[in-house]
């Protein structure tokens, strides 16, 4: 037990600061927008980027990993939406945002510090091979769903290719076969900016829940927080070990991917329609603070620490 907090104690701890500062006037709305926009478009594509050009990639592709996450996504996705018609009356763009609250992990901010932390440089590439397939599946889901048919397919793809983690991706993966050329000057720069990225990216998510809070009220923000939290992370749990062979490693790291809270994606995916604002936000706030929680219930339960 206190191996599994010492590994979640820094990452929420640093999250507490930010809230605090907010929560007391030393550090601003302004100021967490500006370490968000930092991580996003340099801090965290520079860490993927660092990460695929030196790792080992697998030349058969895990089949199983990947069916074991998104069948979780898939599930959790769909009972928030038909359960925030059913009872809340959410259609429209705010049930594509229930179900993509569920269904997007908080992987920037949570998911990156804490797996690395629990598995080092052996979970890195799982880590980082479901971070590229992660984001443009439910993103692009996401983004067809509210949109129906008037969804425009180079539209889609100009979201996504521009998006500054998947650019990350793809110069990582386009980079490897000269990685050994590249000048030490540059990958200091690199590293500098990669090493930057977790602590800030905690500390504007303290900021962020500051701002954000509980405006949607709990009910619906709390089905999500279960499905994101419990539920998520239970069915890859059994996927990954009970159906699918994987080293433990990777099964581990596929199931503390499910267990992170509610992505701030999906906040952003509702302020981009104007649509469901609220309850992406409170459910972004309410699942990171149980998360914390949660988060060392599924580090004894893959016996991590």
């Amino acid at each position: 037990m206190l191996e599994s907090l010492a590994i979640v104690f820094p990452i929420f701890g640093l999250i507490a600061i930010g809230y605090g500062g907010g929560r007391f006037g030393l550090l601003t709305s302004r100021m967490g927008e500006g370490l968000s926009e930092f991580v996003f478009t340099l801090g965290i594509p520079c860490l993927i980027f660092r990460t695929l050009v030196r790792a080992e990639i697998p030349e058969v592709q895990p089949w199983g990993y990947w069916i074991s996450y998104f069948v979780g996504v898939a599930v959790v996705w769909g009972i928030a939406t038909l359960v925030g018609k059913r009872f809340f009356g959410l259609g429209g763009v705010s049930g594509v945002v229930a179900g993509f609250s569920a269904g997007q992990a908080n992987t920037v901010f949570v998911g990156i510090p804490m797996i690395l932390k629990a598995y080092g440089d052996e979970g890195a590439v799982p880590l980082f091979l479901l971070i590229a397939v992660h984001l443009p599946v439910t993103m692009t889901l996401a983004t067809v769903l509210a949109e129906g048919r008037g969804a425009s397919p180079l539209t889609l793809l100009r979201r996504l290719f521009t998006h500054p983690i998947v650019v990350g991706i793809l110069a990582g993966s386009a980079l490897r076969p000269i990685a050994a050329h590249i000048p030490a000057p540059a990958w200091q720069i690199v590293d500098l900016l990669a090493g930057a990225a977790v602590p800030c990216a905690l500390v504007a998510m303290g900021i962020s829940l500051r701002r954000y809070g509980l405006g949607s009220g709990w009910q619906m923000p709390a089905v999500i927080s279960g499905l994101k939290l419990v539920v998520h992370p239970l069915i890859v749990l059994v996927l990954a070990t009970q159906v699918f062979q994987m080293p433990p490693a990777w099964s581990g790291v596929a199931v503390l991917f499910a267990s992170c809270p509610s992505g701030i994606n999906a906040y952003l995916f509702a302020e981009r329609y104007n649509e469901g604002v609220a309850l992406a936000s409170a459910s972004v706030t309410l699942s990171t603070m149980l998360a914390l929680v949660t988060s060392i219930i599924w580090l004894q339960v893959l016996g991590v620490g």
